[in-house]
């Protein structure tokens, strides 16, 4: 063997530390339900499950009203959301938060609404009293709908639906209020009803702990009566086709072995309770926000992220999301110095390391790296894959101050 080839790594041992902000980590119990053998969809076992599925996601939307899966990730959802609500030309109200809120506004155009965005920095999100400012404005109630991102995965920040529902009222307005619960539900509070949303869309593959392939709108009473006026050609993301057996019928095979798995996984979130799990996602998001803050030396540039672009050079590691009272607790976006590619670090982790990190999303591209912490998650491995990441800082020689892990012990135990 040559010197070159003994000094090259080989490929990563032991288990994959999976840290992206979705798909997340998937329990050997979740993956074990799904091992099973092949049965009738029409079956009445699997009528049961499906029913059962149906009542525990509503528990954990907080909702007693309707809900309709699909077979497809999250943007099938943000379709059907659209489709079966709204008429071509109709006028969408998107509140800025990032990559995503850009994604599904583009989606609605190309279903042939007309989308205004709600303009923010991406570190802190729509100022308080904005919404409420721009619906007064709105004296002919041309705008139909309201469309946010509860928990922005590309940036770390959340948008307060209680606080948007309030804006909403005190403008008298009475458009829709569209709600992305992709990378929040089930890691975080959400309550449809008490919020008066009338359209929420998530998936399977984040805090459901489960693999991606199923999607979800939860649809109010008012939503479910604008659909009988909504004009948008739609087939398979019809909800007419849908409803036509309870709880739903599926546009071809229904994906009965992933219903097993969710069913799993709801199970083990009843088992731990809702607020146990908000409690430790919320413990394991401050000791993620206390190393990234202890490798910056507590920066703070005041650099803004306007239309995607960095207003100013970012002269240490620091939080994406400026805002404290918008931290989230499902992802963790982090700025890296101006001139370090932050894929370097994210190719080291993988490659040496077997630590797998999200990247930054559309012109956040290398300037960004993500911690996804959400799903089933405990302290060890958190506290693993910030030592990792502080590992791979000083092998790609990334600036930083040493002892971020430190940080997070000390966050994590009171100190």
């Amino acid at each position: 063997m040559s010197q070159n080839q003994s000094n090259t790594p080989g490929r990563p041992t032991g288990r994959q530390f999976f840290f992206n902000p979705g798909p997340t980590h998937i329990p050997d119990r979740v993956l074990g339900a799904m091992h099973r053998p092949t049965i009738d969809f029409m079956a009445p076992e699997f009528k049961q499950v499906l029913e059962r599925v149906h009542e525990r996601t509503k528990r954990v939307l907080k909702t007693e009203q309707h809900l309709l899966y699909y077979g497809t990730n999250g943007h099938g959802a943000w379709e059907g959301s659209l489709a079966n609500v709204f008429s071509p030309g109709d006028k969408l109200l998107m509140l800025e938060s990032g990559h995503f809120s850009i994604n599904w506004a583009k989606m609605a155009g190309e279903l042939g609404l007309e989308v205004e965005l709600l303009p923010a920095d991406w570190r802190r999100g729509v100022a308080t009293g904005a919404l409420e400012e721009r619906l007064r404005q709105d004296t002919g109630l041309t705008i139909k709908g309201i469309m946010v991102v509860h928990n922005e995965t590309a940036t770390g920040l959340v948008h307060p639906i209680a606080d948007i529902r309030a804006e909403m009222d005190a403008a008298g307005h009475p458009a829709l209020l569209l709600v992305d619960t992709i990378s929040s539900l089930a890691s975080f509070d959400f309550r449809f009803d008490e919020w008066r949303v009338d359209l929420a869309v998530g998936s399977s593959q984040k805090g459901l702990m489960m693999i991606t392939g199923l999607a979800f709108v939860a649809i109010s009473t008012r939503a479910m009566a604008a659909s009988e006026q909504a004009q948008i050609t739609r087939s398979f993301v019809d909800w007419r086709q849908m409803m036509t057996v309870a709880p739903q019928r599926f546009p071809g095979t229904t994906p009965v072995h992933l219903f097993y798995g969710l069913e799993e996984a709801l199970g083990m979130l009843e088992a731990e309770g809702l607020e146990a799990v908000f409690d430790r996602h919320a413990r394991l998001a401050g000791a993620v926000r206390a190393a990234v803050r202890h490798w910056g030396g507590d920066a703070a540039s005041g650099v803004r992220i306007v239309d995607g672009e960095l207003s100013g050079p970012v002269a240490a590691v620091e939080l994406l999301c400026a805002n404290p009272s918008r931290v989230s607790d499902t992802v963790t976006a982090v700025l890296t110095p101006t001139g370090f590619d932050a894929n370097e670090l994210r190719r080291i982790a993988l490659e040496r390391y077997n630590l797998s990190l999200g990247q930054g999303l559309g012109p956040l591209a290398g300037k960004v790296f993500r911690i996804g912490h959400l799903g089933d998650l405990n302290e060890p491995m958190v506290l693993g894959a910030l030592a990792t990441i502080e590992l791979a800082m000083r092998e790609s020689g990334m600036k930083h101050h040493a002892g971020g892990t430190e940080a997070a012990v000390n966050a994590l135990s009171g100190n």
